[in-house]
């Protein structure tokens, strides 16, 4: 029975419940060191009329790939040929059961998702993760990413973890388990310790704080005359004790000090290796001269429990006890056992545990399982084998080669404090001048992206460019040059911009296809930091073998040559090889991508799913630059649709980013979105203000040229022409230099607003004909609002009505409600009646994912594909397409033909 936990029993039984009726439920319980987190798991366990899952987190297994999921999944890997084979090769490939590849701990975040629906299937699944504090890194992150995504399953997953302990469980539910009060700690030791006298029970109470595992634990520490209330001082007194989880601890060292010593190298041995089979266990007993068998007096003693899986122990503090009461002659003694005993993977770490100087023998062991670690996505275990390898090379150009590998990894798992020491050991290891040139490019690198996510964009420009005069290739120098101007140009105005990327440019490399479009990139980032506005007109595709920091660039540069069309399929066709390839950490860079080019051309409701998708992703994947950078362009969407509040949220999410990060994109972007909301909302002169004022920090970023028309707009509109002048001059020098019909169209428009009754006609009505030879929904919306204006003003109404009607209606159904509400005032102006509804449209009552999931439907993708493109379980896409059946008002898949699923 558990005692004072009524809460949260009925908390896990709701979730219990609610599995039964395909309510998934997701947990995570907090709490200190024998609390009764695990208790609460056995609950669960016990009353889950589910198929249950359970592992506990190892400490000694925390730099080991994949290991916790490993132990978690391994009764039911024969169900894995279910997945889709990328899934499964990536799933087995990850835990050392089939070909290693180039894995991705999201992708087998995915692959774990699905095995769980499979087998939820047939009977409802809850998964437990005790100690989940001390998972590795790559398992956390494969359990929370199938966590984040459960939807429509009979899936229940509870974490416990320690409070204060390193568990980025951001947006899940979270349960903190308080101490006992002192009646409900008081039935607990009556129930395990009723024979003890009421005063001694009283001041045991006391004693415990709260703690149920000290409830249990401090009567056993008693001694004999101290049960039968003997006045026999304490070994703990009321204010002077000790934390009550020390004193545990302390009563298991003592209890396990009592044991015979052949006993304890039994529980060192378990307690060194855990994850490891009872074959492993007996084989490293046999070579310490112990048997299995002496392990049996600490199962009596109730500190462990030994099954067919292994050895369980009956509390994490036990094997930390078991740790702290051997010395260290025993300890090198069991990890030489169980290096002998346990597989490639875990022998490295028990030989560097006993490896007390330099050793490159064993270093190159380390440095073998890093690169086999690598091919399986684990860039946390990666870096960790890198770095002790490090630390026992005899070599320093070997050591800080290790060093810079390990920081290479740790910042592409997101631990950038944990880089920055690595940079840092790097650099002391030996003179950086004697570096090989490859490994001083690398750190360069690290250093550099350190340096632009703590906030310091020109010092990591700087790097690149120092850097880049060492490197011979030219490919590799170009990918380093463009990556500089890049991070120059994110800077927020200074004064050192224009020099900086001035002196990049003049190090780029010149001719051969593969460099023409970096060199096009690098020179643009430097004519529009010096406030210029020509563009490359002619650019191509960049090529697959680009190095894929150039690759993106070139693909994001795609805005400035206003080719919305291009830097759709470009940015659709990165994030389909990043799936193809495993490569799902670049996914939210090229997602924000996506989601510019899909919002620029006027798509607004994929727009708004690919940055709600993005925003997950960057949440997932701890990449606060480009969610920062994501938020702001779904401000923008939201401001554009008038939902105030979500583009309140977002533009402080994104400005956050700006000021923490002097992340100019973020800034930029929701500086654009409140102008957007005050134009559509018809405040005008407050629309010109804002754009006034957030020109200054972000004058250089791109998306201002496509702000530039709303400004002419704004001003009019407001009664100022004339300070859209010099801005609509600027428009028209760099619409023309693109010659792209869609941004002609806008400057015919904004030259129309700004012309007289005698040519303003004609400019609207070359405005409406060039749109017509490029589709931009908003766009042309916009351009028949202010035509249909313009013509009801000079009293032409009919004119205006057949305008005006058109302009409502795109609004409409692109979800722009300030939009619209302006079309439908200026109809009812022209004489007609407009009811206070959004025109029919079956689309616009689908949710962002709905419209996703119908959108891949109607390609003829199957659940499965679908669920693989969007992260989905394809239970979760059948529970979408369920939901928008009746919406749409069709029964099958195959009426989904008839619908234009391409806003």
């Amino acid at each position: 029975m558990l005692h004072g936990r009524q809460a949260e029993q009925a908390a896990i039984d709701r979730m219990l419940h609610g599995i039964l009726d395909s309510r998934p439920g997701v947990l995570v319980m907090r709490g200190e060191a024998g609390i009764g987190k695990s208790a609460l798991l056995d609950y669960a366990a016990e009353n889950a009329d589910a198929h249950v899952l359970r592992v506990t987190g190892v400490e000694s297994e925390a730099a080991l790939p994949f290991a916790a999921l490993h132990s978690l999944l391994r009764p039911v890997l024969d169900r894995a040929e279910a997945l889709p084979a990328q899934q499964a090769a990536a799933l087995l490939g990850a835990l050392g059961m089939g070909e290693s590849g180039r894995g991705d701990r999201f992708l087998v975040g995915l692959a774990t998702l699905n095995l769980f629906v499979e087998l939820s299937s047939q009977r409802p699944l809850v998964c437990l993760v005790d100690d989940a504090q001390w998972m590795d890194g790559e398992s956390a992150d494969a359990l929370l990413f199938a966590a984040r995504r459960l939807h429509a399953e009979p899936i229940a997953v509870l974490f416990a973890a320690r409070t204060g302990a390193d568990l980025p469980a951001t947006g899940l539910p979270e349960l903190w388990l308080a101490r006992l009060d002192d009646a409900a700690a008081g039935r607990l030791l009556a129930e395990r310790s009723g024979t003890l006298p009421p005063a001694l029970r009283d001041q045991l109470v006391a004693e415990a704080q709260g703690n149920p595992l000290a409830l249990v634990e401090l009567p056993r520490m008693l001694t004999a005359e101290q049960r039968t209330g003997a006045l026999v001082p304490l070994s703990f007194t009321l204010g002077t004790a000790e934390p009550a989880t020390d004193r545990v601890l302390a009563g298991f060292r003592d209890r396990i000090a009592a044991l015979p010593d052949r006993t304890r190298s039994c529980l060192l041995v378990a307690a060194l290796d855990d994850g490891g089979s009872l074959e492993v266990l007996t084989h490293a007993a046999r070579l310490l001269g112990i048997a299995l068998a002496d392990a049996a007096p600490a199962e009596r003693a109730g500190l462990i429990r030994i099954t067919g899986d292994g050895v369980a122990f009956h509390h994490p503090l036990v094997r930390t006890a078991v740790l702290l009461a051997c010395d260290i002659t025993a300890r090198i003694a069991a990890h030489r056992a169980l290096a002998d005993a346990v597989d490639d993977d875990r022998r490295p770490w028990h030989l560097a545990a006993v490896t007390m100087g330099a050793d490159e023998q064993v270093a190159m062991g380390l440095e073998r399982l890093a690169q086999r670690a690598r091919q399986r996505g684990g860039q946390a275990a990666v870096s960790a084998a890198y770095a002790r390898a490090a630390v026992l090379s005899p070599q320093p150009e070997d050591a800080a080669r290790r060093y810079t590998a390990a920081a290479f990894s740790a910042a592409e798992a997101g631990l950038r404090q944990r880089a920055t020491e690595l940079v840092e050991r790097a650099g002391r290891s030996t003179d950086t001048a004697s570096l090989d040139p490859a490994v001083a490019a690398e750190l360069a690198q690290v250093r550099a992206r350190l340096a632009f996510e703590e906030g310091r964009p020109l010092e990591a420009a700087r790097i690149l460019l120092e850097i880049a005069r060492t490197v011979a290739a030219d490919l590799t120098r170009l990918s380093f040059l463009g990556l500089a101007a890049y991070y120059a140009w994110t800077s927020t105005a200074h004064p050192d911009q224009v020099e900086l990327a001035r002196r990049i440019e003049a190090l780029t490399p010149k001719g051969g296809n593969d460099l023409t479009a970096g060199e096009a990139v690098i020179r643009d980032f430097r004519v529009t930091i010096e406030g210029g506005t020509s563009v490359t007109t002619s650019l191509p595709s960049p090529p697959k073998a680009m190095p894929s920091d150039l690759r993106f660039l070139v693909t994001m540069h795609t805005l400035v040559r206003a080719d919305r069309d291009g830097m759709i399929a470009d940015a659709e066709a990165l994030i389909q090889d990043c799936r193809t390839e495993g490569r799902l950490g670049r996914i939210p860079q090229a997602m924000t991508t996506l989601a510019i080019a899909q919002a620029l051309a006027g798509r607004h409701d994929a727009a708004r799913t690919t940055a709600a998708e993005g925003l997950e992703l960057a949440a997932d994947m701890d990449q606060p630059v480009w969610r920062g950078y994501v938020a702001g362009v779904h401000a923008w969407l939201s401001a554009v649709a008038g939902d105030e509040n979500a583009y309140a949220a977002l533009s402080s999410e994104a400005m956050r980013s700006a000021d923490s990060l002097a992340w100019m994109p973020s800034r930029c972007w929701a500086e654009y979105a409140g102008a957007m909301l005050d134009l559509g909302a018809g405040r005008y002169a407050a629309a010109t203000e804002r754009i006034d004022q957030a020109a200054g920090p972000s004058r250089h970023a791109f998306v201002w040229r496509y702000a530039w028309p709303d400004y002419v707009e704004a001003a009019v509109k407001a009664g100022e022409p004339h300070q859209a002048t010099a801005v609509l001059e600027r428009y028209a020098a760099w619409a023309n230099s693109t010659g792209q019909v869609g941004t002609l169209a806008v400057l015919h428009r904004a030259r129309a607003m700004m012309a007289g009754d005698d040519s303003a006609e004609r400019l609207y009505e070359r405005a409406l004909a060039l749109h017509l030879q490029h589709e931009q929904p908003f766009d042309l919306a916009r351009t028949r609002l202010a035509y249909g204006e313009w013509l009801r003003r000079h009293r032409r109404r009919s004119e205006a009505r057949l305008q005006l009607e058109a302009a409502k209606e795109g609004f409409d159904r692109l979800g722009a409600a300030p939009w619209s509400t302006r079309a439908a005032g200026e109809l009812r102006a022209a004489g007609v009646s407009v009811p206070g509804r959004v025109a029919d449209d079956p689309l616009a009552v689908l949710t962002p994912q709905e419209l996703q999931v119908v959108r891949l439907a109607v390609t003829g993708a199957t659940n499965r594909d679908i669920g693989a493109q969007l992260f989905l379980s394809p239970r979760t896409v059948a529970y979408h397409l369920y939901k928008a059946f009746p919406k749409l008002g069709i029964t099958s898949r195959t009426e989904l033909g008839s619908l234009a699923t391409d806003r």
